[in-house]
């Protein structure tokens, strides 16, 4: 199975309790904001740990009572709603910053890896602007790059289209679609947006005060 999920974490509002099993390569976990859709997605990225349950994809354990894998070992990619672009590196430097070990300055000149992405995604006539220089949507594509470049088993988009506008949601929403089945590398999109949902998702589960249920003809079951 692609998908085998389960994680209990105490909150001070609720309690969140997620069982998620799928072998759908786009899952969208649809709902409101502080629902606990963005702290499932670090539960899942390791960024914070659970209190029980277990994770597993693709058959591989990541983290069980047994198990504890480390953010890194996961290869799990994490895109902020923010970007989180560095703003003193250029994109093809922002990018090459996936590929990275500890906090050394990028190249002056993109790696091949980079200069892939930079092609696939249309930046490479940006490669040498900086965050403040280019427009929402192109950040997006860098941040998408910066985190595909490291070959992720997983894609975990948090909000991506928050920022944009309206026709260049429509558009990035098409673009994130058309990269995740090219590359192949299931995915799990937390959003409140039902358009996001009915474009991206092959299953579409809902949260609600931390509770996580699958969606059938619109409704939670």
């Amino acid at each position: 199975m692609l998908f085998d999920i389960e994680l209990h974490k105490k909150l001070p509002a609720f309690d969140l309790n997620v069982t998620l099993q799928s072998d759908a390569q786009r899952i969208v976990i649809l709902g409101a904001s502080g629902s606990g859709k963005s702290l499932t997605l670090q539960l899942l990225a390791g960024l914070a740990n659970p209190d029980g349950g277990h994770i597993r994809i693709n058959e591989e354990t990541w983290w069980d009572s047994r198990t504890k894998l480390s953010a890194q070992a996961r290869k799990a990619g994490l895109l902020f709603q923010d970007y989180a672009l560095f703003p003193h590196l250029t994109m093809a430097q922002n990018i090459e910053f996936g590929l990275l070990r500890g906090w050394r300055n990028p190249s002056k000149r993109p790696s091949e890896k980079v200069r892939y992405w930079l092609d696939l995604l249309e930046l490479t006539h940006i490669a040498g602007h900086y965050p403040h220089q280019i427009s929402g949507g192109q950040k997006q594509r860098t941040a998408l790059a910066r985190m595909l470049v490291t070959e992720p088993k997983l894609l975990l988009l948090d909000e991506p289209f928050s920022a944009l506008d309206t026709q260049l949601r429509e558009h990035t929403r098409r673009e994130v679609l058309a990269l995740q089945q090219a590359a192949g590398v299931p995915m799990i999109l937390i959003t409140h947006d039902r358009a996001d949902a009915e474009v991206l998702g092959q299953e579409i589960w809902r949260m609600d005060n931390g509770v996580l249920s699958l969606e059938e003809n619109g409704k939670a079951v």
